[in-house]
């Protein structure tokens, strides 16, 4: 499907929620960010409809009024009253960007807000203002704790951007999860069978044969094992990075407590580094280039023939799908025919 007219299509189904115009075009470019660069589960064939139906259900609030409630000269907390974090996140993370223009960081933290799409393209907005960008996100309850029975954390993914100056940004944004809970979504829309170290048994222990279908009635999506599956392999990693992002996203920010957050309700960290405060900018981006050509130099196993660095794969994606449009599975075009139809809105990805 031609980029354009998802990115419309988007825009159009978002304003029909009740979205004013320049939200939902912030909105349809965080999505289309993750369509583009290949991160299909939290692009729009994945997302969208979750989203609508958050709007249609009152759970999602379409015109937030976000507002600082605590600021300093280098951090804010903000309040996202209740509004959809594709749209909250990038506005904290402009917050951010300002203070480290001005002050060398800037870190903001957010509550009351809802799921922020992908974390790597809040990252990536400071990275494209020659700084360093971290963005975090909590919410939900999906993670079992090593050694644990039930869910006790979300995903609680992490997102890390750093510039180059020639080569492709190098773009870090993954989940503290085995797998990111949206990619179990596409293996069931695909039929597709589950991956050992995926998921728990419904007594905690780790499925390390995988092979089952997702099964969203027995809650595979609220077993989740940590990155590293089991203690013996480093899951006591993945948990204890999930915990520290739950600390900066939901206990920083001042929001319900533990436990609380939730799918709808979810809070939100992001930070910008000014490469200027701490030396020469192309000083640096010179250096970050030899490091990333370096990387991506080294010597392939057998049986693959290049090596990446995270963002690089992505960057490579995006003009890919840029030139010859986004795969879409004909259930999600469907999909988009029958929610154009209900909305009264031209369907145009056919």
């Amino acid at each position: 499907v031609d980029v354009g007219r998802l990115r419309a299509a988007t825009e159009q189904v978002f304003m029909h929620c009740g979205v004013p115009e320049s939200e939902a075009r912030l909105g349809a470019d965080v999505l289309i960010f993750a369509d583009e660069s290949g991160i299909d589960t939290h692009g729009v064939s994945n997302m969208l409809r979750a989203y609508v139906a958050s709007y249609n259900s009152k759970a999602t609030n379409p015109d937030p009024k976000m507002k600082i409630v605590r600021e300093t000269p280098s951090t804010a907390t903000v309040d996202g009253d209740g509004g959809l974090g594709l749209m909250i996140a990038p506005k904290a993370m402009e917050i951010a960007i300002r203070k480290a223009r001005d002050v060398g960081t800037g870190v903001v933290v957010v509550r009351n807000s809802g799921h922020l799409g992908a974390a790597g393209y809040h990252a990536m907005m400071a990275a494209e203002q020659d700084m360093i960008g971290w963005c975090m996100t909590a919410g939900g309850k999906a993670m079992v704790p090593t050694f644990g029975a039930e869910a006790q954390l979300g995903t609680n993914p992490i997102a890390f951007a750093a510039p180059g100056k020639d080569e492709p940004p190098f773009m870090f944004d993954a989940a503290m999860t085995a797998i990111a809970g949206n990619k179990i979504g596409l293996a069931n829309r695909l039929g597709n069978g589950m991956s050992p170290g995926w998921v728990a048994n419904e007594d905690g222990t780790p499925d390390m044969e995988g092979g089952a279908t997702p099964d969203f009635a027995a809650g595979s999506m609220r077993m989740q094992l940590p990155v590293g599956s089991t203690r013996e392999l480093g899951s006591h990693k993945g948990y204890g990075l999930g915990v520290m992002v739950d600390i900066l996203c939901g206990q920083l920010s001042f929001a319900p407590g533990f436990g609380s957050l939730s799918r709808k309700r979810r809070a939100h960290f992001v930070a910008a580094y000014s490469v200027e405060a701490f030396g020469d900018v192309d000083e640096f981006k010179e250096n970050m280039d030899g490091m990333l050509k370096g990387l991506a130099a080294t010597k392939p196993m057998p049986g693959h023939d290049r090596v990446f660095y995270a963002g690089l794969p992505e960057h490579e994606t995006r003009i890919e799908r840029r030139e010859n449009g986004v795969p879409l599975h004909p259930e999600v075009v469907e999909w988009f025919r029958d929610i154009c139809a209900e909305f009264e809105i031209t369907f145009d990805l056919a």
